[in-house]
């Protein structure tokens, strides 16, 4: 959920036919990107799942599991998955507007009477970040995060805390990343389908697709169920284990637990069609520049990222950062699709905001190498 270092929030929270994940060879190019991310960035632990376009999926691993012990990283293991909840959120979303339930040049508050005080803003601009409502996680005090780590947030009390602070902007004008524009659009899944976005996440993509990993944390529950490593963050005591954390302050922002593989899996199948139509995935990829508000080159569709590769192209995914934990991914052209996560967000370790950045930029790195790279 937060966009590069420790501190600055909100940035960015298929079936495949695989035939079975295996560890990876210690000379393979993704290897090798995992490796320097937890040595010359002092990750824990970098977990990584690479598909090609024959639906062969290759796990990765590096570091431990744990702070100061030689535990294993679990491959496949499941992390907190951040913004690309988001991605999933505008799935059912565009799929409500595919069964004729959405408009989505239609004002949310048509659909949720009195949630925000401009009228003028559409399902779309919520969709990609550009309705200019203030981003609530930039004022829940999350840069104190043992003060809010086990709290329990309602989601209209998110969006009670957006709407008493300042727009960025006039509806459309411009990107503007903001957390509180998927808080509203969890809300408007549930008021037209009456049933919870999580239930609607998990009927519609978890289980059509079979994502044994993935799953929206219930109320109250603190924990990861699955094979995990363990998540760290940078609070007023040092660095500290933050695996269990209430996550609901990112809700339909940023709650999802998942894992690179199944990640994978999720995005080669949107991407084919497989979760829409037609009509609906061509308004996702219509995109606005992010102006460099994301990482260089980034352009934001309805919930779903292009970013550019070095060996030509681009790439289709999100990303997500919460504490314990940072993602980055995506699908080329080709079908082929990577997703990396590590468990600390960049600058957890670093001595300064540059060693932060490059920490982040390695991770983008290592995604481009996962799709340009030869094994």
């Amino acid at each position: 959920m937060r966009k590069t270092l420790v501190g600055v929030l909100a940035a960015a929270v298929l079936v495949t036919g695989a035939t079975g994940t295996v560890l990876a060879s210690p000379t393979n190019s993704t290897q090798r990107q995992l490796d320097g991310l937890v040595k010359q960035h002092e990750f824990p632990a970098a977990l990584a799942t690479v598909t090609e376009a024959d639906g062969r999926s290759t796990s990765y691993v590096a570091g431990t599991s744990e702070l100061g012990k030689r535990t294993p990283v679990p491959k496949d293991g499941q992390v907190r998955a951040g913004s690309n909840t988001k991605t999933f959120v505008a799935t059912v979303v565009l799929q409500l507007v595919g069964e004729g339930k959405i408009e989505l040049d239609k004002p949310i508050n048509h659909y949720l009477p009195g949630a925000v005080k401009d009228d003028r803003i559409t399902v779309r601009q919520l969709l990609n970040h550009t309705s200019g409502l203030a981003n609530y996680t930039e004022f829940l005090g999350l840069d104190k995060f043992e003060d809010v780590r086990h709290r329990y947030f309602e989601p209209r009390e998110l969006l009670d805390v957006a709407n008493a602070h300042p727009v960025t902007g006039e509806p459309g004008e411009k990107f503007k990343y903001s957390n509180t524009n998927y808080v509203l659009l969890g809300l408007l899944a549930q008021k037209v389908t009456g049933r919870p976005i999580s239930e609607n996440v998990d009927k519609r993509i978890i289980q059509k697709l079979g994502l044994k990993d993935t799953y929206w944390p219930g109320i109250g529950d603190e924990t990861i169920r699955g094979k995990h490593p363990h998540g760290y963050a940078l609070t007023s005591k040092g660095v500290e284990d933050v695996t269990e954390i209430d996550p609901s302050w990112g809700w339909a922002a940023g709650q999802i637990i998942s894992s690179t593989k199944d990640l994978n899996t999720f995005f080669r199948a949107l991407l084919k069609g497989d979760l829409m139509p037609k009509a609906q995935l061509d308004e996702m990829q219509k995109t606005v520049d992010t102006k460099g508000e994301m990482w260089p080159g980034a352009e934001y569709g309805l919930g779903l990222a292009s970013s550019p590769l070095s060996c030509g192209g681009r790439y289709w995914g999100h990303g997500g950062d919460v504490h314990g934990f940072e993602t980055r991914g995506g699908v080329a052209s080709n079908g082929k699709a990577i997703s990396v996560a590590v468990t600390a967000l960049p600058g957890t370790f670093a001595e300064t905001p540059e060693e932060g950045q490059q920490a982040h930029d390695a991770m983008l790195a290592a995604v481009d190498a996962g799709l340009c790279g030869a094994k």
